[in-house]
């Protein structure tokens, strides 16, 4: 059995890059069959050559990515290490930052824990605190609404937990308080209910 695709080009010759219906019997033209092939082969390599440009450009993205992004696990595991230095320093009482030693050793806390913001920070992960700052869920994790008078409702009233990013992506969400909305007026008939 013959390829289908044997008896059309048996039964078409091209000549100059139009196909011409070819007399049955006549020999098949070498130059029209040397085009069609050229064709083919010039449609191959430009197809290859254009597959090979984006599998060129996909992984330079991914080689720019894995660098980036590459220490994200190692980064977040070291943020425990730098909420531990904040949580040493919020148990220190004000009252006891006077006495010497005490002194001594909160600002040895204080001077670690700034070392080791800014060795994060060398390689790309940034602290972030967004009190008042409208909450964006993006960045933000919220815990709970609170009220608070000199915020609009909307924005962060409490950041319980510093949020950190590693170049453009969250590496760690905000834990934050968020003020609520005021609760609506009662109408004039809850009020007249509520004087009963």
């Amino acid at each position: 059995m013959t390829d289908p695709r044997q008896n059309e080009t048996a039964d078409v010759a091209i000549e100059d890059g139009v196909a011409k219906p070819r007399v049955a019997g006549e020999p098949p033209d070498p130059v029209a069959e040397a085009r069609r092939e050229a064709a083919e082969f010039k449609d191959k390599a430009l197809r290859t050559l254009a597959e090979m440009e984006n599998l060129r450009k996909r992984t330079e993205r991914e080689v720019a990515d894995a660098r980036a992004y590459g220490n994200a696990s190692f980064a977040r595991d070291v943020l425990a290490v730098a909420d531990n230095f904040q949580r040493a320093l919020d148990t220190v009482a004000p009252e006891l930052r006077n006495d010497e030693k005490v002194k001594l050793f909160v600002e040895g806390v204080e001077l670690t824990e700034r070392e080791l913001l800014k060795v994060l920070a060398k390689h790309g992960v940034k602290k972030f605190s967004p009190e008042g700052e409208k909450f964006d869920p993006n960045v933000h994790q919220a815990m709970f609404e609170m009220e608070r008078a000199d915020l609009p409702p909307g924005h962060v009233a409490q950041v319980i937990q510093a949020g950190y990013m590693l170049g453009d992506r969250v590496l760690r969400p905000a834990l934050v308080a968020v003020v609520k909305a005021a609760p609506k007026a009662q109408s004039a008939n809850d009020n007249s209910t509520n004087a009963k």
